[in-house]
Formats: C-alpha cells, sequence, structure tokens
C-alpha cells in the first residue's frame, strides 16, 4: 500500500471524505512554498499536490499559468522540488504528496532516474497531464512497478467507450475534472458532477476525487458530498498570488478542507 492508499483506508475508517490541495513548488519562491507544505497537513489537508513549474501548462488557467511563471523566474527547477519533497519528509512521513505536471521536465531528466528520485524524495503519486493512457509504456507502467501511484484525468468528454482504457493502469485515485475546460475557469456543479462520479464509480473501486472550479468552503461541501473527495488549486495559489503570508495560506486551505469533511 501507498501512502495514498493508507490515506484513503483511514478516511473510510473515519466517514470523511478527502481533502486535496493544490499548490506551486516554488511559488513565489521556494522558502514560502515549502511553509505554505509544511503547514497544510495540521490545517487539514489530507493530500498534497504539488505542480511541477512548466513553461507551457496546456492544461491550466491564468492563475497555475502566472505561478509556474513566478516559480520559474525565481530559480526553480525538478530538482529543487524534489528536494522540496524532500525537506517536507523530514517533519511528515504519512501525508501523502503527489506530483503534478507535464511530461517534458521527466523526459529531459530520463524516466528511471525521475522515478529514483522521486521515490527516494517520498513522492507517492503523479499526475501527468499530457500522457494519455496510449502512451503507459512511457511513464505510467514504469512508475506502477516503483511503487509510485499513476493517477489518471477523467473528463466530462471521457464517454464509455473511452473511460476503460482511461482506467486500465489508473492506481490511487481517479482525478474527475468537474468542467471543461482550463483550471480556475467556471464553478463545478454538484448536480452535474454527482451523476459522472457515479458512472465511473460503476467502473473501478478507486476513490473518485473532484477537482477544477471549487473555491468556497462550501462549493468544497457540495462536491466532495458526490464524490470521496475534492481537489482546490487555483483559489488557494490566487492566496499565494496576492502575498498572504504561509499562515494565512494554509488557513484559507483550513476552511476549504473542513468543507469537504463536513460533507
Amino acid at each position: 500500500m501507498t501512502r495514498i492508499d493508507r490515506k484513503f483506508a483511514a478516511l473510510r475508517a473515519e466517514g470523511k471524505k478527502a481533502f486535496v490541495s493544490y499548490i506551486m513548488a516554488g511559488d513565489p519562491d521556494l522558502e514560502t512554498s515549502l511553509a505554505v507544505m509544511k503547514g497544510l497537513p495540521a490545517a487539514g489537508v489530507d493530500i498534497i499536490e504539488l505542480g511541477m513549474p512548466f513553461t507551457d501548462p496546456m492544461a491550466d488557467g491564468p492563475t497555475i499559468q502566472l505561478a509556474g511563471q513566478r516559480a520559474l523566474d525565481g530559480g526553480q527547477t525538478l530538482q529543487k522540488t524534489l528536494d522540496m519533497v524532500a525537506e517536507f519528509r523530514k517533519g511528515d512521513d504519512t501525508t501523502p504528496v503527489v506530483m503534478m505536471g507535464y511530461y517534458n521536465p521527466i523526459y529531459n531528466r530520463g524516466v528511471d532516474t525521475f522515478l529514483a528520485d522521486a521515490l527516494a524524495a517520498g513522492i507517492d503519486g503523479l499526475i501527468v497531464v499530457d500522457l494519455p493512457p496510449e502512451e503507459d509504456e512511457e511513464l505510467c507502467i514504469p512508475a506502477q512497478k516503483a511503487g509510485i501511484n499513476f493517477i489518471r484525468l477523467a473528463t466530462p468528454t471521457t464517454d464509455d467507450k473511452r473511460l476503460p482504457k482511461v482506467l486500465q493502469n489508473t492506481s490511487g485515485f481517479v482525478y474527475y475534472v468537474s468542467i471543461t475546460g482550463i483550471t480556475g475557469a467556471a464553478a463545478a456543479q454538484a448536480a452535474e458532477v454527482g451523476p459522472e462520479v457515479a458512472r465511473i464509480k460503476a467502473k473501478t473501486d478507486l476513490p473518485v476525487i473532484v477537482g477544477f472550479g471549487i473555491t468556497t468552503p462550501e462549493a468544497a461541501k457540495q462536491i466532495a458530498g458526490v464524490a470521496d473527495g475534492c481537489v482546490v488549486g487555483s483559489a488557494i495559489v490566487k492566496q499565494i498570488a496576492e502575498g498572504k503570508s504561509p499562515a494565512d495560506v494554509t488557513a484559507f486551505a483550513g476552511t476549504l478542507a473542513a468543507g469537504a469533511h463536513s460533507a
């Protein structure tokens, strides 16, 4: 079992839904983002998604694009992101960390080298949005063999014909993208999300977590209520963009976590 598997087992035992928080590594600088990361578990965050900054983030809206640009401008690299996780692990060996981003930086490093380094740093899962299931031999299957979950995205356009392909080598959880479009573009609606989550859950035993378009504690509660949990990214990243202190950012994340946990 990975840390992700253990976390979901513990949440199920407590009858709670999961709250997942996304932040961009190195935004606005390494010190600040590490301080935020370290504060998230105590605020109630169950799983941390850590963005790998990249120059061409095609799935991301302006908020996360700008976060990635701030991180890159500040000198953030893939190595520094791995180091950040290793530093986080010195004080927290239980909170799952999922790296989310694009394949180019991993490819440049070399898959085998990256997976060994990721495992050593304490990374539990990967979300690589530009590698479709047809490319599973490239990274997904090697990651699973190394003991790292490979988490796939399903979307409103993932029809019943496509869904089994999306699910076939997925592990950890399924990330359901609640809207058609980029991050931060629209509000998720529980009435629309619920039937889609049920459709996915009929085909897999994995938890289904919903992201994109969740910005308030009430929205977190509503979406978590029709899924196994929810992810918030852009709303938290906006707090960082506004120059809020790490304590204020984690306090905000805590209000969202409380919303999800009350579902």
